[in-house]
């Protein structure tokens, strides 16, 4: 997502923040669930107040009053011809509406901006655009994780070992890194310790998971077994996924490295650690 799209993300969810005074009589931010409901891109109630639910029981799992962040209310909505009626609302704080966005349907580009709109406290663009990479990297690194586990399952039923899988893998990234190894591409980065795809940037994460999953799908609707076979369909694979990198002149093995994703998994928990500690809670009924 660029940074004029955050922009304007910014500005939408920023015109929909509404300012009551808690029990001292400050200032705090509350937002409204049928209003979010908009931006968040949800056309039906019905399907929206589902999030919502999720919301509140995550919030009572990790140990925080409901009341504190989630009040129902009720809203007066004009019909047709000038006739009302009262609709149910809720109002909502700032960890309330990031444990919606948590909730939210993850295929919406709406929901991964709120996320990270909604964790960073001054919500500037900048730092939105900062956090929304780290999560986009968070998420790429999970799917990876997720594709190799399946594969390693896949050839376990096809007759491949533990040590076959780390050769498979490793061949792979041969053939994805212009010939160089996974332990040649670990001292090309400077990486000391830890799994190689930890450090590697976000393009190159995904490039790793687009051809393990075509490996997961070719090993099943081709029928392979054996390590040789499924050797040749992964290094195929990656060479594949190279050949269009290349095309675009990109070649991974010259990408930098990025921050240990570890380092990025413990910073995000702090941040929503710290958004739980930090936020204001709604005024007492």
């Amino acid at each position: 997502m660029d940074i004029l799209k955050i922009q304007q993300y910014k500005s939408t969810f920023d015109a929909i923040t509404k300012s009551i005074k808690d029990d001292d009589g400050n200032d705090i931010d509350v937002w409204y669930a049928r209003e979010l409901q908009t931006v968040l891109g949800y056309a039906r109630w019905e399907n929206f107040v589902g999030v919502v639910a999720r919301a509140m029981e995550s919030c009572k799992t990790l140990g925080i009053s409901i009341d504190d962040h989630f009040r129902e209310v009720t809203k007066m909505i004009t019909l047709a011809k000038g006739a009302q009626r009262d609709v149910q609302d809720f109002m909502l704080t700032r960890y309330a509406c990031y444990l919606i966005a948590q909730n939210g349907d993850p295929k919406k580009e709406e929901i991964a901006f709120a996320q990270s709109y909604f964790a960073v406290q001054t919500r500037k663009a900048e730092l939105i655009e900062e956090r929304l990479k780290e999560f986009a990297r968070l998420n790429s690194r999970e799917r990876l994780r997720a594709s190799e586990k399946q594969l390693s399952r896949n050839i376990y039923e096809r007759g491949v070992d533990d040590k076959g899988f780390g050769r498979i893998r490793s061949k792979g990234d041969c053939a994805l890194f212009g010939g160089l190894s996974t332990e040649q591409m670990k001292k090309r980065l400077g990486i000391k310790s830890g799994a190689l795809a930890d450090y590697l940037p976000t393009l190159t994460i995904a490039a790793k998971n687009l051809a393990t999953e075509m490996t997961n799908y070719n090993v099943e609707h081709k029928d392979l077994y054996g390590e040789a076979k499924i050797t040749a369909e992964h290094v195929q694979n990656n060479r594949s996924v190279r050949g269009m990198l290349n095309q675009r002149g990109i070649k991974p093995e010259n990408l930098p490295p990025a921050e240990d994703i570890k380092k990025v998994e413990r910073k995000l928990a702090k941040d929503e650690k710290l958004m739980q500690k930090e936020t204001q809670r709604l005024p007492k009924k």
